[in-house]
């Protein structure tokens, strides 16, 4: 008698299990919420590279003499920062499967981020539609929210992007 897979895995051969990432249309219910985990604890090497890499010199980011002048006191990170944190969390449990991110919008910073604050995101399901162009896919769209250690909301953007309608196929192409 074969046990069923640990949840969050399926089965791929005997006694032999992989982690089971995104979703399919179908696990896509509008009104459902999905909690992302581990947090991220934002440390300052994100905040200088991701500066650098961007070309962003503001020294608001950068430069903790400045930053002690502002009502901040302090460096604040940097917003593709926290936006690439909070969204990268969500991809494991959401569109890890996607063939392709069509539109971000609605971005709102709402609360500053510093170094040494821990991010924890989730996401809700807004609405969900088979693709025209697409046979095999549909598009849903969400809304992602990042709070920080103290539950504090810091961010909220809404995204939309392709998923397969029948993820089993892709998933044993690509040993996903």
């Amino acid at each position: 008698m074969t046990s069923p897979p640990p949840q969050g895995y399926h089965q791929i051969g005997d006694n032999r299990f992989r982690e089971t990432l995104g979703c399919g249309y179908h696990d896509f219910v509008v009104g459902r919420i999905i909690e992302h985990r581990p947090g991220r604890t934002v440390t300052e090497l994100d905040n200088v590279l991701m500066s650098a890499l961007t070309g962003n010199t503001a020294p608001l980011h950068t430069d903790t003499h400045y930053s002690s002048t502002t009502s901040w006191g302090r460096p604040l990170v940097c917003t593709t920062v926290t936006l690439g944190i909070v969204a990268g969390m969500s991809v494991h449990s959401t569109s890890a499967l996607t063939t392709g991110n069509l539109g971000l919008d609605g971005v709102r910073l709402e609360h500053p981020v510093f170094v040494g604050d821990t991010l924890y995101a989730h996401t809700e399901t807004l609405a969900r539609r088979r693709s025209a162009s697409r046979p095999d896919s549909g598009l849903i769209t969400c809304r992602t929210r990042g709070v920080n250690q103290d539950g504090t909301r810091v961010i909220t953007f809404e995204r939309t992007f392709l998923v397969p309608l029948d993820p089993e196929p892709v998933r044993a192409a690509t040993h996903y």
